[in-house]
């Protein structure tokens, strides 16, 4: 999983299966034993769930980079490697 990110525990990652599509842009955040999907670019929580304090720092993080978290999705997709994005201080 190409991670993308990390803070505070938090491990941000975006992956995806060569050959299988993913029609949908979306991001993936683990916090020890939980884990959820954040869909593009509304940050709309697609499944799974965080604790209230993280869920609300990815939220953070993610608004702060969102164009980021979009053109690392596009290159994703394009077969190109993604690019790290800087985690929230």
């Amino acid at each position: 999983m190409p991670l993308l990110s990390s803070f505070f525990g938090i491990i941000i990652y975006m992956y995806w299966e060569k050959g299988a599509k993913h029609h949908t842009p979306h991001f993936h955040a683990k916090y020890n034993e939980y884990e959820c999907i954040y869909r593009l670019p509304d940050l709309v929580l697609l499944s799974g769930k965080l604790p209230t304090r993280a869920d609300r720092l990815v939220r953070t993080w993610a608004k702060l980079h969102k164009e980021e978290l979009v053109e690392n999705w596009n290159r994703v997709h394009k077969d190109m490697p993604i690019k790290k994005i800087k985690p929230l201080e």
